[in-house]
């Protein structure tokens, strides 16, 4: 792959999407919004396709990392406002909600490491959805906003649950009671961003992150995932047991036993996240 990021697909891609592109880059799925006319507002449509993506990626042994973008210089502008406009009972209210939770979960814990490049707006339930990734990249021109309060609802697609483990409750409160917009570097400094890119070099800067998982062992880090996601939620024992199991696997995995003889016939580890780094930004 070239250094910008603009190799050819090599696992395929996805023609019969209409609000998305989806193709494998060399072990890397890129998805892509594709609604410019709605500022990528996630419709119906939308959420299918992204969950019967999430499924294929899941199953696919070949993707071993996945970002999130959006086009035309918008990441998500949040729910599709047209929609929420239809006239529904509480009843059909509640189950559009539910029925985002069927499939979000299996994008919060897909285990493989996810990447969300944000460029421009993500607002609202596009700001949740980029939450939902392992590591965000923001534009200098990304915008973060829960805007929720603005039309007088509450967050979505899994904000209220996502936002303060990464910023503590006191300053989810704030943002969510606020509805201000954050730039990406206050969002870099609440913990939200993990790294700061001009608008040109963001999509090549996620797939320079992304390749640095590519010889990393996705059990490991797919079961490190699992668990870290639920640290919150169990208690030490239970952790301790996961703790357990999880690694029994990983010790019986062929890639720690290679890695391991690597180590013995001091020959190079095949996933250096420092060395990578280093050849990756050309030092």
């Amino acid at each position: 792959m070239s250094e910008n990021g603009s190799a050819q697909a090599t696992g395929g891609s996805r023609h019969d999407l209409e609000t998305m592109s989806y193709e494998v880059r060399d072990g890397i799925a890129l998805i892509t919004f594709d609604r410019p006319k709605a500022r990528n507002a996630l419709d119906v449509p939308m959420r299918r396709e992204l969950a019967s993506l999430v499924s294929e990626i899941r199953d696919d042994d070949n993707v071993r990392a996945v970002i999130l973008t959006g086009g035309g210089g918008v990441f998500c502008a949040g729910g599709d406002i047209r929609g929420l406009s239809e006239e529904r009972t509480s009843a059909q209210s509640y189950k559009r909600i539910a029925d985002l939770h069927v499939w979000l979960p299996s994008l919060v814990n897909l285990e493989k490491p996810v990447i969300a490049a944000v460029d421009g707006p993500a607002f609202g339930g596009g700001m949740n959805l980029a939450l939902t990734a392992d590591f965000i990249l923001a534009s200098d021109t990304a915008r973060f906003c829960q805007v929720f309060g603005r039309i007088g609802l509450v967050p979505d697609l899994a904000g209220m649950y996502l936002l303060p483990r990464l910023v503590g409750l006191q300053r989810a409160k704030e943002l969510v009671f606020s509805g201000r917009t954050l730039r990406p570097e206050e969002a870099k400094d609440m913990g939200i961003v993990y790294s700061v890119h001009s608008s040109d070099q963001l999509l090549d800067a996620a797939f320079a992150l992304a390749r640095r998982f590519c010889d990393a062992s996705t059990l490991a880090i797919g079961l490190s995932k699992n668990i870290l996601n639920q640290s919150f939620n169990l208690d030490q024992r239970a952790m301790a047991e996961l703790e357990a199991m999880a690694q029994a696997l990983c010790m019986d995995s062929t890639y720690h036993k290679e890695a391991v003889q690597r180590f013995l016939d001091k020959e190079p580890a095949l996933f250096d996240w420092e060395r990578m780094n280093k050849e990756g930004s050309g030092a």
